[in-house]
């Protein structure tokens, strides 16, 4: 009986905390990794400058950490890269609608620190969607480099990039809650 019901709580809790649809994963230079993700939607505090949990479809995630191989060195494998602007648009394939975000940072019990912000969706949750993101390194005034770095790595920490995925399907991870 208490296997079962270990066994039962266990399926509760994965199911409740750890339901999240991987948009998509990206490794870029100097080792990092980029796992985007639509998640279940939340309450973000301060809630002046966060969408509503009842006004939300989904919660866009942009997780973004030093990889576990090909780091420069003194970088902690798996340490939460601070400083950058990711942007997203998001289409509705249907009706031509967008919605475009700014993901700042966040911190939670579950993923720690991540880039991501609340939306409500351009359309219906059962729509297809478009997801692009926009990766900008920090600004000259955000981030200084000391001379190691720039004998290695220029004067820079990442290019610029953008990522698209078409096809993208929302509806379980909007039909989800947390509680």
């Amino acid at each position: 009986m208490r296997s079962i019901f270990f066994c039962l709580s266990f399926l509760f809790f994965f199911k409740t905390f750890s339901q999240e649809l991987i948009i998509g994963s990206e490794y870029i230079e100097p080792g990092i990794k980029i796992i985007f993700e639509g998640a279940i939607k939340d309450v973000i505090i301060p809630v002046n400058t966060n969408l509503n949990q009842d006004q939300t479809n989904v919660h866009i995630e942009a997780r973004v950490n030093w990889g576990e191989k090909d780091i420069p060195k003194g970088a902690p494998k798996g340490g939460f890269i601070p400083y950058l602007r990711i942007n997203s648009i998001i289409t509705n394939q249907s009706n031509g609608l967008k919605t475009f975000i700014d993901l700042i940072p966040h911190l939670n019990l579950i993923d720690n620190f991540h880039y991501a912000r609340n939306i409500s969706l351009p359309g219906e949750i059962d729509d297809l969607y478009t997801v692009e993101f926009m990766v900008n390194g920090p600004s000259k005034y955000d981030l200084a480099y000391h001379k190691d770095w720039v004998e290695i790595n220029e004067n820079k920490f990442i290019d610029d990039i953008k990522f698209e995925y078409r096809d993208i399907d929302f509806k379980a991870i909007a039909k989800s809650s947390r509680k």
